[in-house]
């Protein structure tokens, strides 16, 4: 919460005293959620890189208490961040696969429509434009549940910014915007991802239609993404 509120060092203050209390405490049952949140916040303070791995004990933690959705998030959020880290986008497809896998076996239905569309923009990237498949049960989430919408349009932005279609860039920004004042329940390392990139998208749009509101739009991404460099500067600059 403190994080959220712009806060990062007190936030990561505590987030030190929650990982020293796991080892403390001796017992194991919250590990995959406690590593989960924290590691979101340590994104924001620590090198990217330096990270990774502590989403991978997430999922290991999380696995020996039985606890198949914080696994299902922690090995989500892993492969995340190695995208946000600039890893090797064959390497990546293929173990986003694995993670689209491991989330279906165990019906985290949610973290595998999330993974599906990072596996799609990866998918494009490379050139290969595989289309994810979606149960029934897939579409009902991507229609009904607003997080999973606003990645969807987010993605579909990203993609339509990086291949200029202006046009397809603007619908899915703006549905984007529209989801994001009620969907942003945590502090991820996405929400700094997302802030540079409709920045981007943002300034490109204001220069080719001159609209104020574009202009102001990116004026905001360039004042979250300046105080999250006062607490990682390795990152965020």
């Amino acid at each position: 919460h403190l994080a959220k509120s712009w806060n990062i060092s007190e936030g990561y203050h505590y987030v030190k005293l929650a990982v020293s209390l796991l080892d403390r405490v001796g017992t194991r049952e919250n590990a995959g959620e406690v590593i989960f949140v924290c590691t979101q916040v340590r994104l924001y303070v620590e090198p990217l890189q330096a990270t990774l791995e502590y989403h991978h004990q997430g999922y290991a933690a999380a696995m020996a208490s039985g606890d198949s959705n914080l696994a299902a998030a922690n090995l989500f959020a892993f492969n995340a961040s190695k995208f946000f880290a600039g890893a090797n986008l064959q390497r990546m497809q293929e173990k986003n696969a694995n993670s689209i896998q491991f989330s279906e076996e165990r019906k985290q239905l949610i973290v595998a429509v999330q993974s599906k569309l990072v596996q799609r923009t990866v998918s494009k990237l490379i050139g290969t434009g595989e289309e994810p498949e979606y149960s029934s049960e897939g579409w009902d989430i991507l229609a009904s549940n607003g997080s999973v919408s606003r990645s969807h349009h987010y993605q579909t932005a990203y993609l339509s910014f990086i291949f200029r279609s202006r046009e397809d860039t603007i619908e899915n920004i703006e549905k984007y915007f529209a989801f994001q004042e009620t969907t942003w329940g945590n502090l991820f390392f996405a929400h700094a991802v997302h802030a540079f990139y409709t920045g981007l998208i943002s300034f490109w749009v204001a220069r080719k239609s001159k609209e104020q509101r574009w202009y102001q739009r990116g004026c905001r991404s360039k004042l979250a993404l300046r105080r999250w460099a006062d607490s990682s500067q390795w990152t965020f600059e």
